[in-house]
């Protein structure tokens, strides 16, 4: 068949991307004239393509099966699962470039290009049938076996023995740190420290020497010289929490310590290598801080190389009845009574909440009715008050009867 003849049947406006780290092979498939008046964008690996995804709209992705990063069928299953209407096909590079001419390559480049053009009713029964993602149970000290929850567990391991990048995204209390320690356990570098820094709670003067360090004499009060967070994770992990809370004028530190491995402390000419991992964390949108001009563009690239999201509880609600028990059971322990546990019809109400503090309200929730219960073993309804009710506008408060 040639090219000439070759019908061209993606629409000018169809957005394709191709993961290859084969340079020639990926310029093969974008000289197809079949994807001739679509948008196309390549990436060199599996975790390219995901972040590509997160930033931009997309309806069909090209995957070489032998990616440099990720497994191609698993990058497959997650793309599926997250961006339902993208249509995915693997690709063998090896392959063609060994064994096909030219036109054999065109031809089955053209039998996927027919593909996009129908309804593809057969990702959803394939995603259906081979569950996108593997149940090993949950990472260590979390709680939850919903379908949100195993995705987490699924990317996190299947991250974890990389040096990849990881930015993990949700709202406050769903779990982000419990995620960053978890890929850090699973993780080559798990003998060494896992270092935590949350950039919300550092104050903007202090940020770069606890970040990079000082020399003695730096500033006023710096008697003695100081290593910084980074320097501390040697070999280990840098942990990252509420990323977005960084400061301009870090981001562009940090990007330079991304850039070529090396900190250098306040007060001080030398340099030194530092061998981290970066883990980040944050409860706000970095695409849209970057859009707004208040996080940097070429920052968030080096970061979130590997995204994953962490689901809201209120998507999530069949969860709750296990953390329930959980908290409850480790509340009884610490004070050595009964297992206290929660009314049906309270379980039920439970469930059907929104809880914009996710799992940490819930847990705050149940601590607060099980001081109230007393020497009840069941948590009524009576029993859960929220702050504002324990407090009172005057402070007053009335005991349960």
């Amino acid at each position: 068949m040639s090219a000439t003849a070759t019908p061209n049947i993606i629409a000018p406006r169809t957005r394709l991307l191709v993961a290859s780290a084969d340079s020639v092979f990926r310029r093969r498939v974008l000289a197809n004239p079949l994807y001739a008046s679509a948008h196309r964008e390549e990436v060199s690996g599996g975790a390219q393509a995901l972040a590509r995804l997160m930033e931009m709209h997309c309806d069909s992705v090209l995957l070489d099966r032998h990616l440099p990063d990720l497994d191609a069928t698993e990058v497959a299953d997650i793309i599926r699962k997250r961006h339902p209407n993208v249509r995915v096909e693997l690709l063998d590079s090896r392959e063609a470039n060994a064994e096909l001419q030219d036109v054999e390559v065109r031809e089955s480049l053209e039998a996927h290009a027919k593909k996009l053009s129908e309804a593809n009713s057969v990702a959803t029964a394939r995603l259906q049938t081979r569950l996108a993602f593997q149940e090993e149970g949950p990472l260590r000290g979390m709680i939850g076996a919903s379908r949100g929850m195993q995705q987490v567990y699924a990317l996190a391991r299947m991250v974890a023995p990389r040096d990849t990048s990881v930015l993990i995204m949700g709202e406050t209390g769903t779990g982000k740190e419990l995620v960053a320690q978890g890929i850090h356990e699973l993780s080559p570098r798990r003998k060494q420290p896992c270092v935590v820094v949350n950039c919300a709670a550092i104050p903007e003067a202090l940020l770069e020497t606890e970040l990079f360090g000082h020399a003695r004499g730096a500033f006023t009060g710096a008697v003695q010289s100081r290593l910084g967070r980074i320097h501390m994770a040697q070999g280990g992990t840098l942990f990252l929490d509420e990323i977005g809370d960084l400061p301009l004028s870090m981001q562009a530190k940090l990007l330079r310590f991304l850039q070529n491995g090396e900190v250098q402390r306040l007060g001080s000419a030398e340099t030194y290598r530092v061998d981290v991992r970066v883990l980040c964390a944050t409860n706000v949108s970095l695409l849209e801080m970057v859009r707004e001009r208040r996080f940097r563009q070429d920052l968030y690239y080096r970061l979130a190389v590997f995204p994953i999201v962490m689901p809201p509880l209120r998507t999530r609600a069949e969860d709750i009845p296990v953390l329930a028990r959980h908290f409850l059971s480790r509340l009884s322990a610490e004070v050595a009574l009964p297992e206290r546990f929660v009314s049906p019809a309270v379980l039920e109400s439970l469930k059907r909440q929104t809880w914009p503090g996710n799992v940490r309200e819930l847990q705050h929730a149940l601590e607060r009715a099980f001081i109230l219960a007393g020497n009840s073993e069941e948590l009524r309804t009576e029993h859960f008050r929220s702050p504002h009710e324990l407090g009172g506008e005057a402070g007053e408060f009335a005991a349960p009867g």
